[in-house]
């Protein structure tokens, strides 16, 4: 599982320090690069949910060794990619595996290990998820920079040990889970909501380098339809005792309905902001891979201090508070580096207290968000609101990728590259200002351990994992 962890986290952190080198050698355009990193997080969201209803009627270890395998596959074939469209394709496909693979460990570990030993075990994951946030940009940078064993490639094929390793580990140690309720598949609702977020997104990335012609419009709209054609299937089965994707239910609680717009909003803006500042960097700065992985080390040291902080210490004694700090914080960070940014020319020590500050505001937010969150929902929601939230993370990524990455690209079309940053980070803060206002309509504090100990911890983890990727 911690292989799978690790392979799944360093493919987050590593491809965006790529990208540029992707684009000098496959040619690709701003709207492939999107694509490519904001991909993986579409697909991730599409199948995540419909994929942890799998597990639960076919067995965990076969959807975890599926998962491995493809993932382990499509790796190598991204690393083979001749051409930007086959390896869009196969990360594309990576995202359903890796929706595959991800849930399905978790569900193990609660099935698998006496209650009294599942904090020693999910204790595990905290290593693994930091290491994976701090050293992912440099290992990133270190792999791009061997060009003589394949530069860019190498971030995709450093996933083959692993994955291997995942693999054949699951299928000689894992034991087979399903749950003792094995649940109807609703592939209407999974096909509803999957089509909603493709036609959000695909309009966002394509819009701009097609002219925002008319089609773009009435795939927003379509999208819109979509998601009130999911929300009333949903509430149709839940009236006929049926197995839904969700519960509907939790929608009807203020303070989760917050919270999950709160997530969408801060990640939405923090993923496009930091894939923006990937390239702004190396694109337009001039920095190699490797440089540019070492200036987001401060960021990623900041993330896991202020975790560390979050979770142990300040979180159970201030609740909600926290992340109200944590986004004050994260919004000085970020607005000293747009700063920064006016001149359009930058170095990693003029950026370095924004990012520290950016950095250890985000670690604040992400260690007890989940728990705050999920504590306005009764015991009975608890997967539901857990699986949801986790999905919205992963269409944050995509959104943030594709909304903050046309800003980007856009500003670079005008001509106005020097502040092609600044202008990513304007919106950037615009959406973190619009989180810190919805903090307040949230659940003031976690749920106490002892009700809800294992969702709790899965929660935790997944929050962490979302952030590092």
């Amino acid at each position: 599982m911690l292989a799978a962890e690790c392979m799944d986290l360093l493919d987050g952190t590593v491809v965006n320090v790529a990208l540029p080198s992707i684009r000098r050698h496959l040619h690709s355009s701003d709207a492939a690069l999107q694509w490519i990193a904001g991909g993986y997080a579409l697909a991730l969201a599409m199948v995540l949910i419909l994929a942890a209803r799998l597990g639960d009627r076919f067995g965990r270890r076969l959807l975890f060794v599926v998962g491995a395998v493809g993932f382990t596959l499509c790796s190598l074939a991204c690393g083979l990619s001749a051409s930007t469209g086959v390896l869009v394709g196969f990360r594309l496909a990576q995202g359903i595996f890796g929706a595959l693979l991800i849930p399905q460990g978790l569900g193990i570990i609660r099935a698998v290990f006496p209650r009294d030993e599942l904090p020693k075990a999910f204790a595990l994951f905290g290593p693994v998820i930091g290491s994976a946030a701090v050293f992912g940009p440099i290992i990133g940078g270190l792999l791009v920079s061997v060009h003589s064993l394949g530069g860019w490639r190498l971030v995709f094929f450093v996933n083959l040990p692993l994955g291997t390793a995942a693999a054949l580990g699951a299928a000689m140690l894992m034991p087979e889970v399903r749950a003792p309720h094995r649940p109807t598949i609703d592939l209407l609702g999974s096909l509803l909501v999957g089509a909603a977020m493709l036609a959000l997104i695909y309009p966002l990335i394509q819009g701009r380098q097609a002219g925002w012609p008319a089609w773009t419009f009435v795939s927003f709209a379509g999208a819109v339809l979509l998601f009130i054609a999911f929300a009333i299937q949903q509430a149709t089965r839940a009236r006929r005792a049926l197995d839904g994707l969700i519960e509907p239910s939790i929608f009807r609680n203020r303070g989760y309905t917050s919270g999950t717009l709160v997530l969408l909003l801060f990640f939405t803006g923090m993923i496009g902001f930091t894939f923006a500042l990937t390239l702004f960097l190396q694109i337009g700065q001039g920095f190699s891979a490797l440089h540019a992985g070492l200036t987001f080390a401060p960021w990623s040291a900041g993330l896991a201090v202020g975790a560390g902080l979050s979770g142990g210490f300040l979180a159970p004694r201030f609740g909600r508070h926290v992340l109200e700090v944590g986004g004050l914080t994260s919004l000085v960070g970020t607005a000293v580096i747009a700063l920064e940014a006016r001149s359009g020319m930058v170095s990693t020590w003029d950026i370095l207290p924004g990012l520290v500050l950016a950095g250890v505001g985000m670690g604040l937010i992400v260690a007890p968000l989940f728990d705050i969150i999920i504590a306005a929902v009764q015991d009975r929601e608890l997967g539901s609101a857990s699986g949801v939230l986790n999905a919205v993370q992963q269409l944050a990524g995509a959104i943030g990728v594709a909304v903050l990455g046309t800003i980007f690209f856009d500003a670079i079309g005008r001509g106005h590259f020097h502040r092609a940053l600044e202008h990513t980070i304007w919106a950037d803060l615009a959406l973190t200002v619009a989180a810190i206002a919805l903090m307040p309509l949230m659940p003031l504090r976690a749920r106490p351990e002892s009700e809800a100990l294992v969702e709790l911890a899965e929660a935790t983890n997944q929050s962490a994992r979302s952030a590092v990727r």
